[in-house]
């Protein structure tokens, strides 16, 4: 098992080992934390049952004897019949209340008490009995009255008394055990502050031991996933180029050549920004001139369900933005909004200012999308490795943004199904210098 769980660990990335490294100091502190609850709720369900027993007890009518014995002594001098009195139903209470403090009592002391009582009222009962019998028989009243004043007395006067007796016991183990809680608690604080004292030693020795080396693995992760990136790109492009040379030639064969020839200008004006010498962050200005120029070739081979307005003031012009930003979005409210569509579509390419950062949004009147995709969607450019294709170029371009720009920035999706799209990238006020 040792060496199985060694093997695993040799497995692991450097980045994974050191957060490894952070998790191990908090064992010890998650197996106190999860000890420590365990007991509390123990003992505080123990006391919330003694606390409830209590309760339970005082609602026993502390009248009971002055109001039996009186009961009772009417039935005996012919003024009520046993039916007619509270008797049965004062018994029935009173053995109500012993089935429900047996329910809550755990302790034998306690169930033993409940147990004398439950006899006192059964005696009670039998009483009751001898004197409803001995009614309407000649001679009996001198011996129900002794009856009533050595037995049914009596009895009224011990099951009282065990009542008493009952709550004062427990509310005197209430005390033991309030007393019991706050030396366990005070042991657990002070145990927990020395093992967080501990923790807190461990994390800043392990924190001073791998921040440099961390950090040294963070750079070299961004700029593996930016040359992942890239080649991303360098296949995205010549997928378009077969589309439009493949239009192009369509058009030459057709005898247009004004639309060949604004086509083909259109081309080269695409490649050259693609290009732009190598650099990963361009303008605004830059990547707008891209997508418009993207937008006229599109609109060449859709003219017939294909328009588009682009409104980005240029104030916004020397703006920083990944390269290639705007042209995955544009493609996607193309392909998966404007074309399912039937009749004529419309892309809106919007910039404005939000709290302090500039946001471009791409609005189509297309299918759109229902709840469920929607999330989908979202969910999917939030993952490592989406494994949906049809979403990649948004979880690309999501990601070069958050790279470049922080976490706070990024792709917004909204949509509704039939009636189109609106995704929005988040950028920071960061002007060319």
């Amino acid at each position: 098992m040792r060496k199985k769980l060694l093997k695993a660990y040799q497995k692991l990335t450097l980045v994974s080992r050191i957060r490894f490294s952070y998790i191990i100091p908090f064992v010890p502190i998650v197996f106190l934390t999860i000890f420590t609850y365990y007991n509390l709720w123990l003992s505080n369900r123990q006391y919330s049952d003694m606390i409830g027993s209590v309760v339970k007890a005082s609602s026993f009518n502390m009248e009971f004897k002055s109001d039996f014995d009186y009961e009772t002594y009417m039935v005996i001098v012919g003024q009520r019949d046993v039916s007619d009195s509270r008797l049965e139903e004062m018994l029935r209470s009173a053995k109500q209340v012993i089935v429900d403090l047996g329910n809550l009592t755990n302790k034998g002391e306690s169930a033993q008490r409940l147990t004398t009582i439950e006899k006192y009222l059964s005696n009670l009962e039998n009483y009751v009995d001898r004197i409803n019998k001995n009614i309407g028989r000649p001679g009996t009243y001198d011996e129900n009255i002794q009856i009533w004043e050595n037995d049914i007395q009596v009895g009224t006067s011990l099951l009282q008394e065990s009542f008493y007796q009952y709550i004062y016991y427990e509310v005197k183990d209430l005390d033991t055990e309030r007393e019991s809680q706050q030396e366990f608690f005070t042991r657990i604080v002070n145990i927990s502050i020395g093992a967080y004292l501990i923790v807190i030693a461990l994390v800043i020795l392990v924190s001073w031991y791998f921040n440099r080396l961390l950090r040294q693995v963070q750079q070299e992760q961004i700029q593996l996933r930016k040359t992942e990136f890239l080649v991303l790109q360098s296949q995205i492009n010549p997928h378009f180029l077969y589309n439009t040379l493949d239009a192009i030639t369509w058009l030459a064969e057709s005898g247009e050549q004004e639309t060949v020839v604004k086509m083909v200008g259109s081309l080269s004006e695409f490649f050259r920004t693609s290009l732009n010498h190598g650099k990963d962050i361009v303008t605004v200005a830059e990547d707008v001139h891209h997508i418009r120029s993207y937008l006229e070739i599109q609109s060449i081979r859709y003219q017939d369900i294909l328009e588009y307005e682009i409104d980005v003031p240029g104030r916004f012009d020397d703006i920083l933005i990944p390269k290639l930003t705007l042209q995955p979005l544009v493609e996607n409210a193309l392909y998966h909004g404007i074309k399912n569509k039937r009749g004529g579509g419309r892309i809106v390419i919007r910039g404005f200012e939000e709290n302090d950062s500039l946001v471009i949004s791409v609005i189509d009147n297309g299918v759109g999308m229902d709840e469920e995709r929607l999330n989908q969607v979202r969910d999917g450019i939030r993952e490592k490795a989406p494994e949906e294709k049809n979403i990649y170029g948004l979880y690309n371009v999501n990601e070069r943004i958050r790279l470049h720009f922080g976490e706070a920035y990024g792709v917004h999706i909204e949509s509704s199904q039939g009636e189109g799209s609106v995704i929005s990238i988040r950028l920071p006020m960061k002007h060319l210098s």
